[in-house]
């Protein structure tokens, strides 16, 4: 008996427990969509969506203290 409880209670919680990890794994690919697309070049640095742009266009500006 693992952890304590019968098998049939053990495979009903095992069961459950991949069930719910699964629908939940389906509601968030199916919320954000994700590109499954392999493209056959390698994108050049920049060319690459999901980099932050606005990060780059940050750290270019100069930083004013405030004291």
């Amino acid at each position: 008996m693992p952890a304590g409880v019968s098998w049939a209670t053990y495979l009903k919680m095992f069961a459950a427990s991949l069930l719910a990890m699964c629908a939940g794994a389906e509601v968030v690919h199916r919320y954000y969509l994700p590109d499954l697309t392999i493209p056959e070049i390698p994108p050049k640095p920049g060319e690459l969506k999901t980099e932050l742009l606005g990060l780059k266009k940050r750290q270019h500006e100069p930083q004013v203290s405030q004291q």
